[in-house]
């Protein structure tokens, strides 16, 4: 098995012989090829499970509040928590992939947030269920942080553009799916029996996951030396561009959460007086992100 990795398509010369060319298409996972699909399947599980576990919380708020006297805004940490050590996340286990390996960092993640999710079912406190939000959001990272950096290491350069847009809609069928299992189940169900539900979902996903994923070809360890890790985060700010599109992914998601967040108190109460099953139908618009994904993907 080759360990180097190979060069961009475009980086090769023109002259380039034709053993040059076969060593390409033998380190990199192209399009057609059954590891091809077994990836994009994996990584599909993988944001499926990820956002699923993440945002299935959001048509239960409402209820949470009732059962433990709290406000919307206290309510919401139930989510904000989560996200908040995500992103916090992000800064560790992004580091640690570069060093023992993509897949070990993506697998463990996944199980451990399928596992915390069960847990926070049975927490008698408001304080415990946090606790375990945080975790979950903390584990979570593993696979926020890496899968995107481990499709650009083993899909061929010409196909990362549909391999990253499959991966996107299977985060936008997990969100769907997390908020519209929730929203229908509490409406028959204690929200533990469907945080409970989300939970198994979300381990079944993390073993398919595990299962199928092909090992990294192209992956080379580095050192966790802090100094690297320091060089590594401010090199995106070298950038005039990329700190514009943070700033954007930021405000965008900031108020698009914040509107799930709330829209069920609004849609429960007068006027509109809906059923918590109707309201948690309101995640089908996800499906229109489902086939954007990979078209815009596919484009790019």
């Amino acid at each position: 098995m080759k360990t180097a990795v190979a060069p961009l398509a475009h980086e090769i010369p023109p002259a380039a012989d034709d053993d040059a060319l076969a060593e390409l298409q033998e380190i990199y996972i192209e399009k057609g090829t059954p590891a091809f699909m077994r990836t994009v399947l994996a990584l599909f599980c993988g944001g499926f499970a990820t956002f699923a576990l993440l945002y299935c919380v959001q048509p239960m708020m409402p209820l949470l509040s009732h059962e433990y006297g709290i406000n919307a805004a206290q309510s919401s940490l139930i989510l904000s928590v989560a996200t908040g050590m995500l992103a916090f996340g992000l800064l560790i286990t992004g580091p640690i992939s570069d060093r023992i390996g993509r897949k070990p960092v993506m697998v463990a993640a996944l199980f451990a947030a399928a596992l915390c999710t069960i847990a926070s079912s049975m927490m008698p406190s408001w304080q415990g269920v946090l606790i375990m939000r945080a975790l979950i959001g903390l584990s979570l990272s593993g696979l926020a942080a890496v899968a995107m950096t481990y499709l650009s290491e083993e899909i061929h350069p010409q196909h990362i553009g549909l391999a990253m847009g499959l991966y996107i809609g299977g985060n936008a069928i997990g969100g769907m799916s997390g908020r519209l299992i929730t929203g229908v189940l509490i409406d028959f169900v204690s929200w533990h029996t469907a945080m409970l539900v989300i939970g198994g979902l979300a381990l079944i996903a993390a073993a398919v996951f595990w299962k199928i994923l092909p090992e990294s070809r192209n992956f080379r360890a580095r050192s966790l030396h802090p100094r690297s890790l320091l060089d590594g985060f401010t090199m995106h700010f070298r950038d005039a561009g990329l700190p514009l599109l943070f700033l954007e992914a930021f405000v965008l998601m900031g108020a698009f959460v914040t509107l799930f967040n709330y829209i069920g108190y609004r849609l429960l109460a007068a006027p509109y007086n809906l059923d918590q099953v109707f309201v948690g139908l309101l995640s089908v618009v996800y499906l229109s992100g489902i086939y954007s994904s990979a078209k815009i993907g596919s484009l790019a």
